[in-house]
């Protein structure tokens, strides 16, 4: 395995960790890493998607011992059963309309410019639901939500086909605006994460494993090393974070960062590949 392709791998991992949490969109930022590392053929599209399980592992030791106790509890348990539902009835939108239109939107919507467009609108976005004051949530805790408020947010985080949009971005800033707190909804889009970005993970290398090679593993292993470990961090700093902080910085970033992508773009300075 060429070293520079490892070094490629490692980068692209630590973007994936540190963004696929936050509020400013993972895929998008992978979508404008590849174009600049030259890091974007098809094998690579399908990296981008596996390398999601690593960051998922963070997800799944620091919030390890409300899963364990939720599983535990699954056989005796109403509030262990009722979370776990929530989990699945937001997670089935994401299921439905990936496979209807998961192909259109790779072969058309994964673009620099659209990325840096989305980035934009979501900045906005996240400005407007931040004015709402936090004192209108209905919802505190996860295992408050009920299924009516688990199908809304996984119709919100559908929103996050479009690349740029922010996964994390639309079920975190949609849930708020859907009565949930800012904690609420930062914990319930860390649990839905789990089963929609393994599910996806493994769904995209099944479908493209004629693409791969036993020589990839190397490729692959550091991408999803890299990706846990930043993944890790980013998680263990945004819990703190939120609890004395709003998303305001994050909406700016996407605004600064969007604009900087699309005047690079159309002076050409930066030569964006699609």
């Amino acid at each position: 395995m060429d070293f520079v392709v490892l070094i490629k791998a490692a980068i692209m991992g630590v973007v994936e960790g540190l963004t696929e949490f936050l509020p400013i969109s993972s895929t998008g930022h992978l979508i404008l890493a590849g174009a600049l590392l030259g890091f974007d053929d098809d094998k690579a599209k399908v990296f981008d998607i596996a390398i999601q399980t690593g960051a998922i592992l963070a997800v799944i030791i620091v919030y390890w011992q409300k899963l364990r106790d939720t599983v535990v509890a699954l056989p005796t348990s109403d509030q262990a059963r009722r979370f776990t539902m929530n989990v699945a009835i937001a997670f089935f939108p994401a299921v439905v309309l990936g496979l209807l239109f998961g192909k259109a939107i790779k072969a058309h919507l994964f673009t620099p410019v659209v990325v840096a467009s989305a980035f934009i609108v979501g900045g906005f976005i996240i400005l407007w639901a931040e004015k709402r004051p936090q004192s209108q949530a209905r919802i505190q805790n996860v295992d408050d939500m009920t299924p009516l408020d688990a199908i809304k947010v996984g119709l919100v985080q559908c929103l996050a086909m479009i690349p740029g949009t922010s996964r994390s971005g639309a079920t975190i800033i949609g849930g708020m605006l859907l009565g949930l707190s800012r904690r609420a909804a930062t914990d319930f889009s860390f649990f839905l994460a789990i089963p929609t970005l393994v599910g996806a993970g493994a769904y995209s290398l099944y479908k493209e494993r004629a693409l791969l090679s036993m020589a990839d593993l190397p490729m692959f292993g550091v991408g999803l090393l890299f990706s846990f470990l930043s993944a890790w961090v980013c998680v263990r700093w945004l819990l703190r974070y939120i609890s004395t902080h709003s998303f305001v910085p994050f909406a700016w970033y996407r605004i600064a960062f969007g604009l900087v992508v699309l005047i690079t773009a159309w002076t050409g300075v930066i030569s964006w590949k699609g």
